[in-house]
């Protein structure tokens, strides 16, 4: 393909007075002034450097990424640099049922022939499809000859994986965990990985694990990420579902050996409403981790119905964040008061038609650190958002506050409100409107 070329037009003019040309009819000694001279530079981009093209590539989709490799000579070279392919995230979908771009069947496989080797962070994003997990397992099941350092898994609709064949699955996981060697980071949540395939990534890849993310994975018991927690010392950021946490787990993660924990999340989700009541957690383990781990953020997300709250903060909790995504009782909330001090952030998605005020307000009161609170689908009188504001002032960086939560009072009105609110924080304040589409 014949190479492009740019030409940059750079006028050079003498700095001097403006001359009139003579008038038709009359004599004139002034000569003309000669023509400022134009120079053209013809800049070829096939002799930009390697790093300038390589980082113009490393923001290409593949499918024009491959295009540009055929422009010349040198972009090819490019191309085929090991650090173009360090970082790779395979897309696949069904095209009648999915709204991105798949990564065509013949660049995929030109990657495992040509790049494989040189794979270091690597992610696949599939849709909702059994086909399109099936051929990620595929293409896992290829990479033998690669260093992968991170990798995850995605779903961009329902958990895909879990419709697939679980040992096609564990098959083409395993081969990546034993032919890797230096996993730091694996997200890998709404799979149906199992405590065996989880002793192989323990067994080749323990001095490097970093994070591991793996919510929402049934078949792993509290026995399998034990095993975890007991041999990668350097484990710093785990994600897991509740049923798995335990004591054990806790004190796993606060002995001598291992590392300082920096983030822990948990998804508290109901499995099957009423039937099986939740374990609940010494306070003595979680005072181990903390002590351990001080500075560790622990996350919660709550997803339960309101008469499944009954195990949950009847005693001291070190939680720094929590969200509520179905909903809540007011004696929860009052409980998260006086049993939360670590408290940072509290996001409140859904309570019914109860307000709030009360507990809002001890929780701003008891908790200290609170720096951001966020409320949709709950009930708080405008008096008593103004007092949490005040008790938090301009410690409350972020404040999210739906315009539909808000009750006018005796004292306050909607319009009212974000000017009150807005003094105590320090900042302007408005609060959150649904959009009209």
């Amino acid at each position: 393909m014949k190479r492009n070329s740019l030409s940059v037009m750079n006028k050079i003019s003498q700095s001097s007075p403006a001359v009139k040309q003579p008038k038709v009819g009359f004599d004139s000694s002034l000569k003309p002034l000669n023509l400022t001279p134009m120079y053209t530079v013809l800049l070829d981009w096939g002799s930009l450097p390697h790093h300038v093209v390589l980082r113009i590539f490393q923001y290409l989709p593949l499918i024009d990424r491959a295009r540009a490799s055929s422009v010349c000579r040198r972009w090819n070279e490019v191309f085929h640099i090991p650090d173009l392919w360090r970082k790779f995230e395979f897309e696949l979908n069904q095209s009648a049922t999915s709204y991105f771009k798949s990564t065509h069947p013949d660049l995929i496989q030109q990657i495992i022939k040509k790049h494989a080797a040189h794979l270091q962070y690597v992610s696949f994003k599939v849709d909702s499809s059994t086909e399109s997990a099936e051929a990620a397992c595929d293409i896992l099941s290829q990479l033998i000859n690669c260093s992968i350092r991170t990798l995850g898994l995605i779903s961009t609709a329902k958990p895909s994986f879990m419709n697939m064949s679980k040992s096609h699955f564990v098959s083409a996981l395993t081969v990546v965990f034993v032919n890797s060697k230096s996993l730091s980071s694996i997200k890998i949540e709404d799979t149906p990985v199992d405590d065996p395939s989880l002793k192989i990534l323990v067994a080749n890849n323990s001095d490097t694990l970093r994070l591991l993310k793996m919510s929402s994975c049934p078949h792993v018991s509290s026995d399998g990420i034990l095993c975890v927690a007991d041999h990668c010392q350097d484990l710093r950021e785990l994600a897991l579902n509740y049923y798995i946490l335990s004591d054990e787990l806790l004190l796993a993660l606060s002995s001598e050996t291992h590392v300082n924990l920096e983030h822990l999340r948990i998804d508290v989700v109901s499995e099957n409403p009423g039937q099986m009541p939740f374990h609940s957690i010494k306070k003595q383990s979680w005072d181990a981790l903390i002590k351990h781990s001080p500075g560790v953020n622990v996350v919660m997300y709550f997803f339960l119905y309101e008469e499944e709250f009954e195990t949950f903060f009847k005693e001291e909790t070190p939680v720094t964040h929590l969200y509520f995504g179905c909903c809540i009782s007011k004696a929860v909330l009052g409980r998260i008061g006086l049993h939360c001090p670590r408290l940072i952030e509290l996001v409140v998605c859904a309570n019914g038609h109860q307000p709030l005020d009360n507990e809002l307000i001890c929780i701003a009161k008891q908790c200290k650190n609170l720096t951001a609170l966020g409320l949709s689908e709950c009930e708080v009188s405008c008096s008593a958002l103004i007092e949490i504001v005040r008790l938090c002032g301009s410690r409350l960086t972020q404040l999210s506050v739906m315009e539909e939560v808000l009750l006018p009072d005796g004292d306050y009105n909607l319009d009212e409100i974000h000017t009150e609110v807005s003094k105590y924080l320090g900042r302007l304040w408005f609060p959150d409107v649904m959009p009209l589409w």
